[in-house]
């Protein structure tokens, strides 16, 4: 991979505009029009500008590009890079589609508004040839700008619409860097890029899901999300107005015990007043700590778990919040709904243990107050300790004595609630044993997994997998 020398955002724009390949729209809805604004300034623009639009008004956006449920979506996004890309080909691509790459960039944000409080995020994209005649490539992101004033919003917002513009053009041979490059003349503390997609042609052998690590692993968003598909999610959009139950694990491999747990919860958790009747929404979340447990990220290793978690039919959340106070504060901001985490009964002893709070003034206090600050419900899952062959549950969960009254506070007051409802044929499972096996080529590992799990290990010689000798 070079070693990129990162341009600042006047030289990206000029660059562009003094490129005679680089010709197209720029349609932006919302925070003015920030990106075009950049190329106009710069010098030069008449070589890259077909159009440049912007549709305030919502019955003119929709007479333009069709009706929408909402106008800072994806769904609009994508409307109006159709439209825009379709158009340039329509009536340019006869008189100079031989010498040009034609492009749309879009965008569809809500900064700032005057009395404050609104959610301050936008849909980005770009629609665009590689090559003259060449088939389409596009690039969505969906990002939030974290400045206080709306008018460094806007500038935030240029600023990255320029970057993946350049980017688009000059790097799009190297995925991973033009992620990076989006946040050139920014820094994490203003810009949150949560969501990114390629597709299309030039990106035809990148991988969504290891574009979503990649976001998380750089700083530029503290989670990432994809379907069992492997379409990539975005959080708001995924979360909003639903019920929530994450599960975090290494699923190395997803075992039988995983989807017990998962059972579980969600039927208690359905039965609460609140919840029942509603669609609850069920998340597999993997967490950088884990990830890196053994060093640098093993893109394979991610992707056998990617893929063994999709053979479930479950959603992954990447996250870099290992403390789960952070976690329920991530997504409590995306629903109003309950939410609700289920863990082993060693993960709830963990999670007592005062070494992880200590740089929170409050300390473990703080932690659960954060924790549980949304009634949140934590469903803990019984675990067999091989040594004594006994059952822990949360009932008999022993901690050091400072600890126990809180401990028993939370317990009476529904905070942390026992699973009863358990499969005692999944409480000998575990996934570190279930690796061995499969190393030692002990067959009687497929028992302990789902068969849809067994299958894709077995296909895709994940984890060391071995066909035993006949």
């Amino acid at each position: 991979m070079s070693v990129r020398e990162p341009l600042d955002t006047h030289q990206k724009a000029l660059n562009i505009n003094l490129d005679p390949r680089r010709y197209g729209t720029f349609a932006e809805i919302g925070a003015g029009q920030e990106v075009v604004r950049w190329f106009f300034r710069v010098g030069a623009g008449a070589g890259t500008i077909a159009k440049s639009m912007s549709a305030y008004d919502m019955q003119v956006s929709d007479a333009i590009y069709g009706q929408a449920a909402r106008y800072v979506c994806r769904e609009r996004l994508q409307a109006m890079l159709d439209y825009e890309h379709g158009l340039n080909l329509d009536r340019l691509q006869d008189v100079r589609g031989d010498v040009s790459t034609f492009f749309a960039f879009a965008d569809t944000v809500t900064a700032r508004s005057f009395q404050g409080g609104n959610e301050c995020h936008g849909w980005m994209g770009i629609k665009f040839q590689a090559h003259p005649r060449d088939e389409d490539s596009q690039i969505i992101i969906h990002v939030r700008m974290l400045d206080g004033e709306a008018a460094l919003q806007q500038e935030a917002l240029g600023i990255v619409g320029v970057n993946l513009v350049y980017g688009a053009f000059t790097i799009n041979h190297e995925p991973e860097e033009l992620i990076k490059s989006l946040l050139d003349g920014l820094s994490t503390s203003r810009v949150e890029i949560d969501m990114i997609e390629f597709s299309g042609i030039a990106f035809r052998h990148v991988d969504n899901r290891l574009m979503s690590l990649k976001l998380v692993e750089l700083g530029l968003s503290g989670a990432a999300m994809f379907a069992a598909d492997g379409e990539v999610l975005q959080p708001s959009e995924f979360f909003r107005k639903r019920p929530i139950l994450v599960e975090r694990g290494s699923f190395r491999p997803v075992c039988n015990v995983n989807l017990d747990m998962l059972r579980c919860a969600h039927e208690k958790f359905a039965e609460l007043p609140d919840v029942a009747e509603k669609e609850i929404v069920q998340v597999m979340e993997i967490t950088m700590n884990n990830l890196k447990a053994d060093g640098e990220i093993d893109h394979r290793d991610f992707l056998a778990r990617a893929d063994v978690v999709a053979a479930c039919g479950l959603t992954v959340l990447i996250s870099d919040y290992f403390e789960y106070y952070r976690l329920a504060a991530y997504l409590s901001g995306y629903t109003t709904e309950r939410i609700a985490i289920v863990m082993g009964t060693g993960s709830l002893r963990e999670l007592f243990d005062e070494k992880y709070y200590t740089d929170l003034q409050g300390g473990i206090l703080e932690s659960f107050g954060r924790l549980f600050k949304n009634d949140l419900k934590l469903y803990c899952y019984p675990l067999l300790e091989k040594e004594t062959a006994e059952i822990a549950t949360c009932d008999n969960l022993r901690l050091k004595p400072e600890l126990q009254k809180l401990y028993g506070y939370l317990l009476d007051h529904g905070g942390i609630n026992c699973l009863d409802n358990y499969d005692p044929d999944c409480l000998g499972i575990f996934s570190r044993e279930i690796l061995k096996k499969i190393k030692a080529k002990d067959t009687t590992w497929e028992t302990m997994v789902p068969q849809s799990v067994a299958g894709v290990i077995k296909e895709r010689k994940y984890f060391d997998y071995h066909a035993a000798s006949a």
